[in-house]
Order: C-alpha cells, then structure tokens, then sequence
C-alpha cells in the first residue's frame, strides 16, 4: 500500500482534500489501487526505455518534473537552458502519467514530423482537451480518417480560393484602423494590440467561413464570447490542475459547466450556419437548373460552402457533423494564431524604427499613383522585406510554441537513440527557433536571416512556425495572406513606437505562452496616424 499511498499523496498536493475524498466516497479506492499500480508498472517501463536520452534534475522519481513546466517568461527561459544544455533533447515526466521526449533541434525534429501520418497519433495530452469542442476533425483525427478529411478539404485553401478573401482581409483590417484613428483622435494613443488584432481576425475568420458579418469589431457578440471563454477554459484545465486532464473528473466541476455552456453557443452557431448554406445552396441549384439562361458570375464561396460541395473519390461528402467539427477548428486555429503573429510582428517593428521605415517605404511604392489603400493580390509577391520581417517574428514569437506528437511505432534518432512507440514527442518550436547551435544570436530580430539569398545556407526545419510534413498546418498560406494584408495597411496608415504596460508602468514586456504566445497584460503600442 505505501505506493498507492505515495500516488494518493500526489493527488491530495495537486488538487486538495475534496478531489481524495470524493474518490472515497464513490467506492472507487479499489478501481483507484488497480489503476495506480498499472501506472507505476508503466512509470518504470517508460523510465527505463527512455535512459537514452537526458533528463534533467527530477522533483522526485515520481513527480519527475511535474509543475516545472511553466506557461510564464520564465518558463521560456527554462527552455532556453535546456536548450544550451542538452543541445538537442530530453526527457521529461509528467508524474507518473506521462512520458515526453522534448526535441529542440532540426536533425531531432525532421524525422518526427515528416514521419508518414498512416504512423503518426495526436496525443491525449494537448489535444484530447479540444476534442469536445473540434469533435473528430483534420486537427485531431489519424490514420485514414485523417487522411480522407485532408483531402477533401486541400481545396479549401487552393490559391483561387486565398484571392477571393484578400477583399475581407482589407475591409476587416480599415474597420480597425478607423477605429483606431477615432482613438489616437481622441488622445487615446496607447493602445493594447490583442485585444483589436483578435476582434479582426475573428471578424475576417466569419466572413470567409460564414459569410457572416459579426460586426464583432464595434460590438458584443455571444459566439465571439463563447470562443473566447473555451480558449481560456482549455489553458486553464491543461495547466492548473493534472486531474481535470480525466472527463470523468473534468466534467464534474465548476469550470466543465462553463465549457458545456459556452460549447453548447458553439455549437448551435456552427449548426445553424450550416443548415442555412446547405438551404441556400440547393437553392441556387433548382434556379440554375429551371433556367434556360446561362448562370451569372458565382459570388465568393466561403469555407462551409466549399465543404458543402467537394466530394472524395467515391462520391461522398462530408456529413452535417464532420462540416461542423472542420469549421469549429477553421475557426479555433485560424483566429488566436493570425492574431498573434499579427500582434507580435507589430511589436518588433515597432522596436526597430529603422526595419519599420523600410516596411513602410516598400508599401508606400508599392501603391503609389493609386486611387485607394488596399493590398491586391498581385502585391504580395512585390513585398519582400515586409515578408522577410513577419518571417523573422514568426520565428522569434512564433504563435504555436510546441506540437506534441505519438507515433505507433518506435522512432530512431540521431545518436543511437529510439523513442518507443506510444511515446509523447514535444516539438519545441520554440526551442528549435532559439537553438544557438541553430541561429547565430537567437534572441536577436534581423529580418536578413530570411533574405532570399541566404536560404540555402538555411538547415532544414529550422523554421517551423506552422510545424512541417503531412500534419503541418493546412491554413498556412491563409494565415500568410493575412499577415501581409494587415501588416502592410498598418504601416501604411499609421507609425508604431513601444508602448507603456499600465500593469508594469513600463515598455517592458512578459511574454505568456498560452495556446498562442502572448504578453502578460497586453502587448501596447503607442500609435501615431501617418
């Protein structure tokens, strides 16, 4: 018994009294002494597979590292030691409940991620948390049924698609600046980016998923509240508390009410947008058919009326629920992460007045004799130094710090090591960006790294903002679009200098990795109208 004691007294200093108790008053200690000693069999077994691999100073040989891994600045430069110390991996235990190999280094990496998808598992331990709100879709799903659904969905972001939104990128992107320029008018020059980059992007994301004008920008609205509430429910049940990791536990508390409650607005939102397309569409289709006269020029099609319509290659579509579940993680993953590099390419170029100034110079020729301020898409390949300068702020911030990967069977890596199959692998984007044996001065931000000329001097997945192989992020060319669209309007309409953290009464910023990398208390500018 002194073993399950020793569990159970992990369980009492991670969530208090009530949690032990209430595993008592269920009747559940048997089930609870069976299932502990199947994890510390499990703990042994991992401890010893992975003896090839570094680990670093441990709590104890059961808590292993559990509650070392910070979403704080000072969890990033706990990465950043790690890094200068192992080089390229690690291992790391989670208590007795998971095993993770941390891989910070292009040569350790490359395998995992371009390892084929028919091998590759997306983890409970991120990913399992999203699964009530994304249901089975393309981020969560594997094997065939993940392979179908990137199939049917690559048409989604195909070029002719990309073009037809570069006109919601700037309608959404003036919508904000107006709104900024009523505040710098007003003397309110100090301005919190997150809080507007992420109104816009969400507003871009329903118009190009939903054709739906939100007009979240200027106003409150419910299903805006609802997204935001789960991402913040997510980040709370992932790091505050390991035992909410279990539904049975989660669902049971406070906070699983509220993400039922938000999740149900969710839901019934995405429901109803799609029912309304599909009537829509059937529609146009009995028009089109009853008429002798050749159909007019089709509208923009949106994401939902793209799912709608694209079959695989036995003639079947997707059901009501999967179309749900792929615009929920449409909508999840493309607004949080569009925001952020936003945001944090505007803070880097708002600290080198002189990498601005060249933006801002590149942007003005580039419109020059024309009659309106708007970004064409024939002008996103004629802004290079812009593009070089939201390259080198992807990787300095890049949104996503880690991916976390499992595979079916065991993996080899550099150094005769092997990572055995069911293992957690977590890619640190992060540490992979900041590598020292990777990137000359990591910390430092210089655009040039990203110069067409030095790309072949460039290691292979060194950069990996939107992660790499066949499970790399299918919206990246979208979320691209979007960055020059916005950054380049910005500069264009307004000069961007540090601003003052109300919270900190200085320019100093905190980075806070969440499930995108943000600032602790904001991330402020101060603006000034061009």
């Amino acid at each position: 018994m002194t073993l399950l004691h020793t569990v159970l007294a992990l369980v009492l200093s991670w969530t208090g009294l009530s949690s032990v108790l209430y595993i008592f008053s269920t009747g559940l200690f048997t089930v609870v002494a069976l299932w502990t000693a199947r994890l510390l069999l499990r703990h042994a077994w991992y401890t010893h597979k992975l003896s090839c691999f570094s680990k670093p100073q441990t709590r104890s040989w059961l808590l292993g590292h559990l509650g070392k891994m910070q979403s704080t600045e000072e969890g990033l430069q706990r990465v950043d030691d790690l890094v200068q110390t192992y080089k390229h991996s690690c291992c790391w235990f989670l208590g007795p409940f998971y095993h993770l190999v941390r891989l910070f280094h292009p040569d350790y990496v490359k395998p995992l991620l371009m390892a084929p998808a028919s091998i590759t598992v997306k983890d409970e331990l991120i990913y399992h948390h999203l699964q009530p709100w994304l249901g089975n879709s393309v981020l969560i799903s594997n094997g065939e049924v993940w392979s179908r659904k990137r199939r049917l969905l690559t048409p989604a972001f195909h070029f002719d698609i990309l073009k037809s939104y570069i006109a919601v990128f700037n309608s959404s992107a003036k919508t904000m600046h107006d709104k900024w320029c009523r505040l710098v008018a007003e003397g309110k020059t100090n301005l919190e980016m997150f809080d507007h980059v992420t109104l816009m992007t969400l507003d871009s994301l329903l118009k190009c998923a939903f054709s739906y004008d939100s007009n979240c920008q200027q106003s409150s609205s419910e299903y805006v509240s609802a997204i935001v509430e789960l991402s913040d429910l997510i980040i709370e049940r992932r790091e505050k508390n390991i035992l909410h990791h279990w539904d049975w536990i989660y669902w049971k508390t406070r906070q699983g009410e509220r993400f039922k409650q938000a999740l149900n607005t969710v839901h019934r939102f995405t429901r109803d947008v799609v029912e309304k397309r599909r009537t829509l569409l059937n529609q146009q289709r009995e028009t089109e058919a009853q008429s002798e006269i050749a159909p007019t020029a089709q509208k923009r099609k949106d994401f939902v009326d793209i799912l709608l319509l694209t079959k695989d290659e036995d003639g079947q579509g997707l059901t009501d629920e999967e179309m749900q579940a792929e615009a929920n993680t449409f909508m999840f993953a493309g607004h949080d992460t569009t925001a952020s590099a936003i945001c944090w390419t505007l803070y880097n170029l708002a600290r080198h007045e002189h990498y601005q100034e060249k933006c801002r110079q590149e942007v003005m020729d580039l419109i020059e004799g024309r009659d309106g301020q708007e970004i064409q898409w024939e002008d996103l390949s004629n802004l290079p130094f812009t593009t070089m300068c939201i390259k080198e702020s992807l990787r300095l911030h890049s949104p996503v710090q880690a991916v976390t990967r499992s595979y079916t069977q065991d993996m080899v890596l550099p150094g005769n090591r092997t990572v055995p199959a069911g293992t957690i692998c977590l890619v640190s984007i992060y540490g992979t960006h900041h590598n020292p044996t990777v990137w000359t001065n990591p910390h430092e931000y210089d655009p040039q790294r990203f110069d067409p000329s030095n790309k072949k001097s460039q290691t292979s997945h060194a950069f990996i903002p939107f992660s790499s192989g066949p499970r790399n992020c299918i919206g990246q060319k979208f979320a691209m679009v979007e960055l020059r669209v916005v950054v380049a309007l910005t500069l264009l309409r307004f000069r961007l200098t540090p601003g003052v953290n109300p919270e900190l009464g200085s320019s100093r910023v905190r980075r806070l990795p969440q499930l995108v990398l943000r600032a602790e208390g904001g991330l402020w500018l101060q603006l000034e109208k061009e």
